[in-house]
């Protein structure tokens, strides 16, 4: 996983963010004490949280999904750039990652925009499907297990509305997944998604190459 955009050496990189990042001092806490984890290689990097933020507000986003948290630099990000009565129904399994983040929301203002559910996403998936909500989210950000990303979006694309859109992370995984040589499961499963995604008709897509490759799919 990278935690900077593919492709740039050292002195772009720096160039590009000097000239575009605006990264409020809270994400910037929240990324330096990440950097310390043990884990710290599931953060994201900081320019996608910024592309993020943006989509929110293009789409006039009001409700959204997050399947992945971590420490929360990327549900940060996004209830940051939601409006007061915004919402984000946010899916992750570790209480010790989203502890990190729940602090960070609660510093930051914005713990009263997030519904986090401590559970196998799947499971909080198709409970938000069983109660009617199909068809009612803005965007969904899908950054978790690489096995279970097919599922996830498959269910993500039942619960956003028509033009609503689906953002999805680590489909360049590195490099991987053009080194076929590389037959791991998470790899596998990316390649496969990635071909599915690109025969879609369901969906208006673009995979852009920042950090390590984000799908947009915008739900027709």
């Amino acid at each position: 996983m990278q935690k900077r955009s593919l492709g740039l050496d050292d002195r772009l990189y720096d160039y590009f963010l000097s000239v575009s990042l605006r990264e409020p001092e809270i994400l910037s806490q929240l990324r330096q004490e990440t950097a310390n984890h043990p884990a710290a290689m599931m953060q994201i990097a900081p320019e996608q949280g910024q592309f993020m933020a943006l989509l929110v507000q293009l789409l006039g986003a009001t409700k959204t999904l997050e399947i992945g948290v971590f420490t929360g630099y990327s549900s940060l990000s996004v209830a940051l750039a939601l409006p007061a009565h915004g919402k984000i129904f946010a899916c992750d399994v570790s209480k010790e990652y989203t502890n990190i983040a729940r602090r960070y929301w609660q510093q930051a203002g914005v713990a009263n925009k997030i519904d986090l559910h401590l559970a196998p996403a799947i499971e909080t998936l198709d409970r938000l499907l069983a109660s009617g909500q199909s068809e009612s989210f803005d965007f969904a950000f899908i950054d978790a297990d690489k096995e279970n990303y097919d599922c996830y979006y498959q269910r993500s694309l039942q619960l956003v509305r028509p033009g609503g859109l689906i953002a999805i992370d680590n489909v360049l995984w590195g490099g991987d997944v053009a080194n076929f040589q590389v037959q791991n499961r998470s790899t596998r499963a990316i390649r496969a998604l990635n071909e599915k995604l690109h025969h879609d008709e369901r969906i208006a897509l673009s995979l852009v190459p920042i950090a390590d490759g984000l799908t947009l799919a915008l739900k027709r």
